[in-house]
């Protein structure tokens, strides 16, 4: 075996490549596109390197076959609740079935860390923001979501023979959602609905200054600061909302006010999985206008959830059961053409989101990532991410 620097075209290329051999036989892999891989290491475009680096390998047998690929990356702003060391990341994993050539891949990585200073990994991680390609899937292998991990699941073998432990779990669940709400959670609605104080919105896309800086003041109340996340600007929020306003569903995207104020959030994306499926990994000119064409006449049955949240001092107080009623409102309406939800992962690290999650009615477990820590010092002792 042998392993190869990622540095020029030829190895960019093939890093994007080898999953194909892997996931041949699969029907449940969907090739991400190119562009977003490959957008991860590139330094004009992930801001990430403002504060780290990354590098990647790839590896070959004997006969030149590619066989596994491998990325690692160090920043700055990496941080759990508890960490008392320094930690990098690894992730962008693919091996074949073999436990030697995925522990070459782990030594190369882990060795480049140990010469950046940092005394653990975690894997399999983003270069970047936690809500893209974090975790690896140990049950519930179906369909990914868009920019979400998909692997075999002998990869679990692979990570935990290496040394890796679990550091948490990152919980999805799915329901159908025209199927009713738990009762409790209409009773908590209705509480809120019937003071007048509170208000509820669906976003408008003409209105996308406006609800960024909603956006904006719930999320630096409810996470800025939590796991190195930093405060997001208004213009920030603006930037994104305008990168997903072609695909955006404005029936999907709600906010809560208490007296005009922003007080939670709850927003949705169809998922663009079930369209890029079939494009093969590929977005160019002709690609995107076949991406339109699907957009257009194949309607997309399943969205996903990507942020809910409440500010603090609003938490606990039924806001969450209000936001999910105003929306099912609509949602569960005979107009609404979705018949498939499932919510990005929550950690195990925080139960009030889990019991939130399992509450709303006829929901399930739908798959569960873990994101896994390798110390480096096999003699510290191992400790779990605390419970927030």
């Amino acid at each position: 075996m042998q392993i190869f620097w990622v540095n020029d075209k030829t190895t960019r290329n093939q890093f994007l490549e080898l999953p194909l051999a892997i996931y041949k036989a699969d029907p449940n892999w969907i090739r991400p596109l190119d562009k977003d891989i490959a957008d991860i290491f590139d330094k004009d475009k992930n801001k990430a390197f403002r504060f780290g680096k990354a590098e990647r390998w790839i590896l070959k047998d004997e006969t030149g076959n590619l066989i596994g690929r491998i990325a690692a990356f160090v920043n700055s702003k990496y941080r759990n609740k508890g960490d008392d060391i320094p930690v990098g990341g690894i992730g962008f994993f693919e091996c074949i079935n073999n436990q030697e050539a995925a522990n070459h891949l782990f030594d190369t990585a882990k060795k480049w860390l140990e010469q950046n200073a940092v005394q653990a990994m975690d894997g399999p991680i983003n270069f970047g923001e936690r809500d893209r390609w974090w975790g690896l899937v140990t049950k519930g292998f179906q369909e990914p979501l868009y920019c979400m991990n998909y692997n075999p699941s002998y990869y679990v073998d692979l990570f935990e023979q290496y040394g890796f432990k679990v550091f948490y779990d990152q919980v999805c669940f799915d329901m159908k959602p025209k199927d009713p709400l738990a009762p409790k959670i209409w009773e908590r609605h209705n509480l809120i609905e019937a003071d007048k104080n509170f208000s509820s919105s669906h976003i408008y896309k003409n209105q996308l200054e406006k609800f960024a800086g909603d956006f904006a003041t719930v999320y630096n109340k409810a996470w800025a600061g939590h796991g190195g996340l930093k405060q997001m600007s208004k213009e920030q929020v603006v930037l994104l909302f305008k990168k997903m306003k072609p695909v955006m569903d404005e029936k999907v995207v709600w906010f809560a006010y208490y007296k005009k104020d922003p007080v939670a959030i709850f927003i949705n994306m169809p998922d663009l999985n079930q369209w890029f499926k079939h494009l093969n990994g590929k977005f160019g000119i002709f690609q995107k206008i076949k991406f339109l064409l699907l957009k257009q006449f194949k309607p997309n049955r399943k969205f996903s959830g990507l942020v809910f949240g409440v500010v603090p001092e609003w938490q606990g107080k039924g806001l969450d059961a209000y936001i999910i009623g105003e929306s099912a409102k609509v949602l569960q309406s005979d107009a609404s053409s979705y018949s498939e939800y499932e919510m990005q992962w929550i950690g195990d690290f925080n139960p009030k989101m889990l019991n939130i999650a399992g509450s709303l009615g006829n929901v399930s477990r739908s798959r569960n990532l873990s994101t896994y820590r390798f110390l480096f010092d096999q003699n510290k002792e191992f400790h779990r991410h605390p419970v927030l």
